[in-house]
């Protein structure tokens, strides 16, 4: 009897370790995760706008098809792919990162040359047009997985950098799940909400017992579009800020300390003396010029990509078709 009991106080010794480390792997994801707070909030942003157009019964089966890339981007490829940079090759990072970084300047950059010149249709423009609606859901859902792998990229990143040092690979590889899962499920829950309100507008402009209430309904429905248009500016601002900033810390990492450096001094220089609201003055500087640089980043790959990337990229596939 007394070896059983020995044995059960030895099964409770073990639980409460396995607890408190399960405990402490949420803890540092929570606390990890909070670092990408920019990249989640640019997540979020950006992918309404692969819902926007679509009639209301295809706006949460294409969130939850984006969610679910999302998952398998973060969980299934890049929590790996993390681990092993982070234990053999921890230098490939800052290119890899900055490789994603361009591809957010490219992305974000031609939809403001489009919005420029309306009437410079691309190859890929007529493509899409020429698509049925089930097609085109198919490539919209594509194009937001696509962006999330590179925002979810940056986002992984982060958390394993703030990650305390020294801690074994069993507990990053649990922290970064744990913070993935964190992030997709507030991001997407998020998405899901915005994409759903006009839906949730009508009901109470219906419905509502109070006409405060149905007011407050047909305020929403109302507001709707004006949001949706913010959210998808605010979307391809975010992928310009976030490449360019990215490209920024990237070259810094690598030894090119002036873009970073400027940039820094002036950000500094025009925030100085403010007071209180020096800090946000400083970072709002910041990722206006990270954007700027962006931009250009991206202005310049739009010519590369059409002219260079595509054709070799269609003659590559026609070849091995």
């Amino acid at each position: 009897m007394s070896g059983l009991l020995a044995l059960l106080d030895d099964v409770a010794a073990i639980a409460k370790v396995a607890a408190a480390s399960v405990d402490d792997v949420v803890g540092q994801a929570v606390k990890a995760s909070s670092k990408a707070a920019g990249a989640v909030i640019d997540d979020a942003a950006v992918t309404p706008k692969y819902v926007h157009g679509f009639s209301a019964d295809r706006e949460l089966p294409i969130v939850w098809k984006i969610a679910r890339g999302s998952f398998f981007n973060k969980l299934i490829i890049l929590l790996p792919v993390a681990l092993l940079l982070s234990a053999f090759a921890p230098w490939a990072i800052a290119p890899l990162l900055m490789l994603g970084g361009a591809y957010l300047c490219f992305e974000g950059a031609e939809k403001v040359w489009h919005v420029l010149n309306p009437h410079d249709h691309t190859e890929e423009d007529t493509y899409e047009e020429m698509l049925a609606d089930a097609h085109l859901e198919e490539e919209k859902v594509k194009g937001a997985i696509k962006t999330d792998f590179i925002l979810s990229a940056e986002i992984m990143t982060i958390t394993l950098a703030a990650l305390p040092i020294g801690i074994s690979t069993w507990f990053q590889a649990g922290a970064l799940a744990v913070a993935g899962i964190i992030i997709t499920v507030a991001v997407y829950g998020a998405v899901a909400l915005i994409v759903k309100a006009d839906d949730f507008g009508l009901h109470l402009a219906a419905a509502g017992r109070l006409a405060a209430t149905r007011r407050l309904g047909e305020g929403i429905v109302r507001g709707m579009p004006y949001l949706m248009t913010l959210l998808v500016i605010v979307g391809t601002a975010a992928m310009i800020w976030v490449g360019g900033a990215i490209i920024v810390h990237g070259l810094d990492e690598l030894g090119v300390h002036m873009p970073y450096k400027i940039i820094h001094d002036i950000a500094a220089g025009v925030a100085q003396g403010i007071g209180a609201a020096e800090g946000f003055i400083e970072w709002l500087v910041t990722a206006v010029l990270d954007g700027v640089v962006g931009l250009c980043v991206g202005f310049a790959l739009i010519p590369l990509v059409q002219k260079v990337l595509n054709p070799v990229v269609a003659r590559v596939g026609s070849v091995l078709r």
